[in-house]
């Protein structure tokens, strides 16, 4: 006897294992890792992170990107400073300093960005010895716009205490009280970059020496410290004493070559 004919149906498709979807997403960190150039595009295969450690990096982007921190900001912040994006690096090391720059210096978050893209190494000093003390000296100097996102605002405020004390003590021995010395940081806060020995001194004394000019003018314009000694400051100088011609250092160094020399010709 036939037995009737039964209607199988076709076996349904078993689900992907779930280490496919685990394997797809690892690929996806490590491209994306790549565009933001955490890892280098060109890096041998073998050398890839384990998906462990492209899941810990991604966390720490994520991390950073919630404080503002932008997709093309990382290439700077890998090439300055890649102990950011190390296996063993944790970001509560660097918590404490946007919660400082937020509360202390009352940045906004693009402002935070700013100083931290600028300076990176802002993120590993440490809060309550260096990085307090040294708002505290430069606001009771009389230095405003800390929270400035500029180059060298964000160097400032990565400078010890005892560097800044340093132009304050040459400023002092060259004959300005401490009060005087203290206006001209606060009007020109670049001068805290400027190294004593190789820069600050040669000027002054080219200064009172050569040009014989005094301390009132130098308290007067103390920008007068901003400008190269040997690209701006000789070169305006040996032209005007050729003429016979005395001007205000304002009024010497300000403005570009081409109308300085047609003026003075």
């Amino acid at each position: 006897m036939q037995l009737p004919c039964l209607h199988i149906p076709p076996p349904k498709t078993p689900p992907p294992p779930l280490y496919l979807k685990f394997r797809t997403s690892h690929r996806e960190n490590l491209r994306y890792l790549k565009a933001i150039g955490i890892i280098h595009p060109n890096t041998n295969p073998r050398n890839l992170p384990s998906p462990q450690t492209a899941d810990y990096l991604i966390s720490t982007v994520n991390f950073l990107k919630s404080k503002g921190i932008h997709d093309n900001d990382f290439p700077r912040l890998t090439f300055l400073c890649p102990q950011l994006f190390s296996s063993n690096f944790s970001t509560s090391e660097i918590e404490p300093v946007f919660d400082f720059l937020t509360t202390d210096l009352n940045a906004t978050a693009q402002e935070s960005r700013g100083l931290i893209v600028h300076c990176p190494y802002i993120l590993f000093s440490d809060v309550e010895y260096c990085l307090k003390p040294t708002v505290e000296y430069l606001k009771g100097l009389g230095v405003e716009k800390l929270n400035e996102p500029s180059k060298q605002k964000a160097f400032l405020l990565n400078t010890r205490v005892d560097k800044l004390k340093a132009k304050i003590k040459f400023l002092r021995s060259i004959g300005l009280r401490y009060e005087e010395a203290a206006m001209v940081c606060a009007r020109m806060p670049a001068i805290f970059g400027y190294n004593v020995e190789d820069n600050l001194r040669p000027k002054y004394e080219f200064l009172v020496g050569e040009m014989e000019r005094s301390l009132e003018e130098l308290k007067e314009f103390p920008q007068y410290f901003g400008f190269s000694l040997h690209k701006r400051i000789e070169p305006r100088h040996w032209h005007l004493k050729h003429r016979n011609v005395r001007l205000k250092l304002n009024r010497m160094l300000l403005g570009g070559d081409d109308r300085f020399y047609s003026k003075w010709n």
